[in-house]
């Protein structure tokens, strides 16, 4: 998750700039490369009539579909913090997490439905060596796009991208499954290919389960905990530093906001308070090249005579934002 990188402020820029635009660049790719294999798999569905490629094909349309709201949360993130947004549209990444669960969701109840229509209402499934082709081709397309997804998403620390190549991965996995259907038919056992139909129906449940884990997390600003054990003991290792207080983080979109106190000798001028403050935030963003927003509050030790709602002038708090 962390990375060395070079502490120029240009280079920070184009990180943060960079970041975004490697994820436009992974949904347009993927965009394209599932919408090319489920438009395939339509024409074989059509064909040959087998419910559990029609299953596999919708959950390969959603899949695609899902990169829209994603490639309109990246463009939106961009765009510079305005005075009603002051911190920018970086969470409108988020909320396309919710637009991927009911996606998700949508697709297990589609899935479900047909699944058991056919089951009480068989249809002859022709071209078994189509259905088998195009599972295949199912699964070889959507497993390039979930490696794709998976790699850049863990590039640029977005958990969104990451989710949705897990859930590439899972389609591939299910076009197997209707591999496994059609050879059921050609034993002899027309049900295989409806019951297939409606094991991947559960096996959507599951992704649509993980997914919205995941997401509601995202919104309620989880966080990894190594993630706050990295700004911890990054800080704490700072010289001057006596301890670390009060850690916050959480991610935005695909960028993280983090803030804390450090805790100084009191007989510190605010200067040096201020240089120490300058190396906890140089360490921070060495450590973490996601990180975009960092408050670092300097605290003299022995302070707790004041009350929470006063200061004094040996105080300091420095705010730092990555440029954009």
């Amino acid at each position: 998750m962390y990375v060395p990188h070079s502490h120029d402020a240009a280079d920070s820029i184009d990180t943060a700039l960079e970041s975004s635009a490697k994820g436009i660049r992974a949904v347009k790719i993927s965009l394209v490369a599932l919408l090319a294999t489920a438009l395939l798999q339509v024409v074989v569905v059509l064909l040959t009539g087998s419910v559990a490629l029609l299953a596999d094909t919708i959950h390969n349309f959603s899949d695609a579909l899902t990169s829209i709201p994603l490639w309109i949360a990246f463009v939106l993130g961009r765009r510079a913090a305005t005075r009603s947004f002051t911190y920018g549209f970086r969470r409108a990444e988020d909320l396309a997490g919710l637009f991927i669960v009911a996606m998700i969701a949508l697709s297990a109840v589609l899935a479900a439905r047909e699944s058991i229509d056919r089951l009480f209402n068989p249809q002859e499934v022709d071209r078994l060596g189509l259905v088998a082709a195009a599972a295949i081709i199912g699964f070889i397309g959507n497993e390039i796009v979930a490696v794709y997804r998976i790699r850049v998403g863990r590039e640029i620390g977005s958990a969104a991208l990451i989710a949705d190549g897990y859930h590439a991965r899972t389609d591939g996995l299910t076009s197997l499954a209707v591999l496994f259907g059609a050879i059921g038919v050609s034993l002899g056992f027309p049900a295989a290919d409806p019951i297939v139909g409606l094991l991947i129906t559960v096996a959507i449940l599951f992704i649509l389960r993980d997914a919205t884990k995941q997401v509601l997390r995202r919104l309620m600003d989880g966080v990894e905990p190594a993630t706050v054990s990295v700004v911890e003991e990054r800080s704490a290792a700072v010289a001057g530093v006596l301890s670390v207080d009060n850690i916050r983080v959480r991610w935005v979109g695909h960028r993280l906001d983090a803030s804390l106190q450090v805790v100084v000798d009191e007989s510190l001028s605010v200067l040096e308070g201020h240089d120490i403050a300058l190396e906890v935030r140089k360490v921070l963003t060495s450590a973490m090249p996601n990180l975009d927003h960092l408050v670092v509050h300097v605290e003299p030790d022995g302070s707790g005579r004041h009350s929470d709602f006063t200061t004094s002038h040996d105080e300091l708090t420095e705010e730092w934002h990555r440029p954009s």
